[in-house]
């Protein structure tokens, strides 16, 4: 097999409470991804969209991420991306993690599927830290392992599949730009017993209300007392999207990553696309472009869509 195309997930990331720790799987958008094998040892990156993003593999995240993937391969061979990106770069629904996700399953089925789910996870951080500075897998492991992940540790890694109920995701992306890099910044690098224990409480609770299927209880721990209260001043809008949503039927919701993208839950699709429309209303008044998605948190993560010998 020399040439292999998958489909690469967007992805929401802390889920309110969980910061740098829960992720999901969305089933759409997805960017795509042709990677052949080459002869030549190295990685060869050509843009098929209008991101305009790096083309020397050192300083794009998928460059990155197959590199370290290299590093692991004793084999004269190299790779060469086509990379056609429908997620938006600093969106906040996990452009970057697609990237890194994307090309690396496609690699790892290049040759022969050697690497497991958690060494793919890894590569694919190095490309991550390209992006925000730091290595995290919260968007990262959902990506490659589709649904819900939690991700207990980083050092050694140990990511968690939490089972869970069918969920509806809506999705609005202001057309504005929040840096992951400028959003980690401004965050407080200490918080209050009080604050902490109730972050902790709430954590639970949402992977608790998942593994029962109890929608109420997923609801109430929809909350976050440490990382929105600084990061929703970055988003226009921020309070009232919230509290239409919650009127239109959300379960609850927040930033997605580290935004402008904000993400809201529904236990039905009726009910996503009510929260749609709330949403729409909120952003049509105060002038700002935007985009929405109604989807479903997906079971799979990257797919292989086509395979060529």
């Amino acid at each position: 097999m020399n040439e292999v195309t998958v489909s690469s997930p967007a992805t929401v990331a802390n889920v309110v409470c969980g910061f740098d720790i829960l992720g999901f799987a969305l089933a759409e958008p997805c960017d795509s991804f042709t990677v052949r094998k080459t002869g030549r040892r190295g990685v060869t990156i050509i843009n098929k969209d209008n991101y305009n993003l790096p083309t020397e593999p050192e300083k794009n995240v998928s460059g990155v991420a197959l590199l370290a993937l290299l590093n692991e391969v004793k084999e004269e061979i190299g790779f060469e991306i086509e990379s056609n990106k429908i997620i938006k770069p600093g969106s906040g629904i996990g452009s970057s993690a697609a990237s890194a996700a994307g090309v690396v399953v496609a690699a790892n089925h290049l040759l022969g599927n050697r690497f497991s789910q958690e060494q793919l996870v890894e590569f694919a951080m190095c490309g991550e830290e390209v992006a925000s500075g730091a290595k995290h897998a919260d968007n990262i492991a959902p990506c490659i392992y589709g649904g819900i992940t939690l991700i207990r540790s980083l050092n050694p890694l140990d990511i968690v599949s939490i089972p869970a109920p069918e969920l509806f995701v809506t999705v609005i992306h202001p057309q504005i730009e929040v840096k992951t890099s400028d959003a980690r910044q401004i965050l407080k690098r200490n918080v209050s017993l009080k604050n902490a224990i109730t972050q902790w409480a709430n954590v639970a609770g949402l992977i608790a209300g998942l593994m029962k299927s109890d929608y109420e209880l997923i609801g109430r721990s929809l909350e976050d007392v440490i990382v929105e209260p600084v990061r929703s001043i970055l988003i226009p809008g921020f309070d009232e999207l919230k509290t239409r949503s919650k009127e239109a039927g959300a379960l609850g919701g927040g930033i997605s990553g580290s935004g402008p993208s904000v993400f809201m839950l529904s236990r039905e699709l009726k009910t996503a696309q009510q929260v749609e429309v709330a949403m729409k209303e909120v952003y049509a008044k105060i002038g700002v472009e935007f985009h929405t998605h109604v989807s479903v948190i997906s079971k799979q993560g990257v797919q292989v869509k086509t395979k060529k010998g």
